[in-house]
C-alpha cells in the first residue's frame, strides 16, 4: 500500500515474477472499465505479465463500495490460498484496506424508496444542498466529506433517516477487533483469517514524491486523458455526480471540456487534486498499525521487499505464524 505515483504496481509486478502470489487491486477507480489514462491502469503487457483481480470489473455508470471490495477480496484470497499461492494485495484506497483488516460496522442496508427520495431531492437542490442537511444532523461526518461526494453524502443521510442516530455515532459504538494471540497485528479469526504482511511505500522525500505527481499527470494529459473523458461521455450516460467522474482528473478533465476551467487550469488543479490524494493516502497512513514502511524511492526498493517477505514466508514454514 501506499500513496499515488510511489510505485506500487511495478514493485507488484517485479515481486508476482520471483513470488508464488497473485496480485489483487485495491484501487476505487482502476474497478471501472474504458477508464485507462487517468487512473494509471497498467497497462495490457504489464497485466499479461502479472494479470490483477477487480480490474475492469464496472461500467463508469456503476458504483463499488467498501463492502463489494471485502466480499470480493475474501472470496479471490479463499480462492488463490486453494491453489497454493499468496494473495498480494496492491493499491492505494486505504478504505479498502480498513475494511478487510477491521471489518465494516453494522450500520443498515439501503432503502430502495428512501434512495429514491434523496436522489429526488438531489435533481431538484443539488448535492451541496443535501450536504447541509447532513451538516445540522451529523457535523462530524459531514465535514470529513467533500460537499460534492455525492454517494457518500446520500449514505450518511440515509443511514441517519433509517436509524434517527447520525452515522458518526453509529460507527464509533461498533466493537473493533481485537488482535489475535497469535501474533502483533493479526486480527483474530473472527475478522479475518489470515496473517498479514502490511508493507507500505512511504516516501522519504516528500518533495520527490510531488516531483513524481506532476510528471505522471502531465503524461496522462500528453497521452489523451481529456480524449478518453469524450469518448466514455459518448459510450456512457455519464454526470459528474457518478462515482467515476469524481475520480481525481476525470473531475478536472470534466471542468475542462465544460469551459469552467482553462488547459492550463486543467493541469494545475489536476496536480493539486493528486498531491491532495496522496496527502490523505499518507495520513491514512499514519493511522494503521503495525505497517512496515519501505522508503519508495530507494534504489534497492525490490530488493527490501523480496528479503521482507521471504523472512515473514520462513517463519511461516517454521511453525512461528499460525494460519
Amino acid at each position: 500500500m501506499g500513496p499515488t505515483a510511489s510505485g506500487k504496481t511495478g514493485i507488484a509486478v517485479e515481486l508476482a515474477q520471483q513470488l508464488p502470489v497473485e496480485l489483487i487491486s485495491v484501487d476505487s477507480a482502476l474497478v471501472f472499465r474504458d477508464m485507462n489514462i487517468g487512473t494509471a491502469k497498467p497497462d495490457a503487457t504489464t497485466l499479461a505479465k502479472a494479470p490483477h483481480h477487480l480490474i475492469d470489473i464496472i461500467n463508469p455508470t456503476e458504483a463499488y463500495s467498501a463492502a463489494a471490495f471485502r466480499n470480493d477480496a475474501l472470496r479471490l484470497m479463499a480462492d488463490i490460498r486453494a491453489r497454493n499461492k499468496i494473495p498480494l494485495l496492491v493499491g492505494g484506497t486505504m478504505l479498502y484496506f480498513k475494511a478487510l483488516r477491521e471489518g465494516l460496522s453494522p450500520l443498515p442496508q439501503a432503502d430502495a424508496a428512501l434512495r429514491a427520495q434523496l436522489d429526488a431531492e438531489i435533481a431538484r437542490h443539488g448535492i451541496e444542498h443535501l450536504h447541509a442537511r447532513l451538516a445540522q444532523v451529523d457535523a462530524e461526518t459531514a465535514t470529513r466529506l467533500h460537499a460534492t461526494d455525492t454517494q457518500r453524502v446520500q449514505r450518511a443521510m440515509e443511514i441517519y433517516l433509517l436509524t434517527g442516530e447520525p452515522m458518526s455515532k453509529l460507527i464509533r459504538k461498533a466493537p473493533s477487533p481485537q488482535p489475535s494471540p497469535a501474533g502483533r497485528g493479526r486480527l483474530s479469526s473472527e475478522a479475518l483469517p489470515y496473517n498479514l504482511l502490511p508493507i507500505a511505500l512511504v516516501p522519504s522525500d516528500r518533495a520527490v514524491l510531488h516531483r513524481r505527481i506532476a510528471l505522471r499527470f502531465r503524461q496522462m494529459l500528453k497521452d489523451g486523458l481529456v480524449d478518453e473523458l469524450r469518448g466514455l461521455r459518448d459510450q456512457y450516460p455519464l454526470h459528474r455526480d457518478l462515482t467515476s467522474m469524481r475520480c481525481v482528473g476525470y473531475r478536472q478533465a470534466w471542468e475542462f471540456m465544460e469551459g469552467e476551467i482553462s488547459e492550463t487550469e486543467l493541469l494545475e488543479k489536476g496536480i493539486a487534486a493528486t498531491r491532495q490524494l496522496a496527502k490523505r493516502q499518507l495520513t491514512w497512513l499514519r493511522g494503521m498499525a503495525d505497517l512496515v514502511e519501505l522508503d519508495c524511492l530507494a534504489d534497492d526498493l525490490h530488493e527490501q521487499a523480496i528479503r521482507l517477505i521471504g523472512l515473514a514466508l520462513e517463519k511461516h514454514r517454521a511453525g512461528l505464524l499460525s494460519a
